[in-house]
């Protein structure tokens, strides 16, 4: 598939059969996250995996609102930073996030990107329990890292609409 198929295919999708995603394509979406740029080469992104579906379905419930799918995925990527590496890791965590859902559209996966990092896990509760630290309680995080997101990934028969053009009147300055 070719960048500028795969950028038009890429869709937040939160329908998942229930097909494993394989160990092979797991590993190459890995890989393919970690082809990412970092500031100054730091490196600063961890990723964790996860499969299992009773963490699946608890790891749903970080967030009272948009993590619920996260019980149907077949898999989880916790996509974290180490801030002692870098402290740019937030947007190195984020084009790594990226570039594994760019990825995931190339291997035939859905995905979703799940915010994690400062929300809470009620909505009405800003102030209250955060998302991170219910991720915390579920998963073996080591204390460096920090939770930026979650990509939920899987198959999917789901395709939905297309993303609505940019309007270049609107979204775009050109200096000459």
């Amino acid at each position: 598939m070719e960048l500028k198929e795969i950028l038009a295919a890429r869709r937040s999708t939160r329908k998942f059969s229930g097909r494993t995603v394989p160990a092979e394509v797991r590993e190459r979406l890995l890989a393919a996250a970690f082809t990412a740029p970092s500031a100054r080469n730091s490196r600063s992104t961890r990723i964790m995996t996860v499969e299992d579906r009773q963490i699946l379905e608890r790891m749903a419930r970080m967030r009272d609102y948009g993590s619920a799918f996260l019980k149907d995925a077949p898999i989880a990527f916790v996509v974290a930073g180490d801030p002692s590496a870098s402290g740019l890791w937030r947007e190195n965590a984020s084009i790594a996030a990226t570039i594994l859902q760019l990825a995931a559209v190339d291997e035939g996966l859905a995905s979703c990107w799940i915010h994690v990092e400062g929300r809470p896990q009620i909505q009405d509760r800003p102030d209250g329990a955060k998302a991170a630290e219910l991720l915390r309680e579920l998963l073996p995080l080591p204390r460096e890292w920090e939770v930026l997101c979650v990509v939920a990934a899987g198959y999917s028969d789901f395709h939905p609409a297309p993303l609505p053009p940019y309007d270049p009147e609107k979204d775009i300055i050109r200096v000459p």
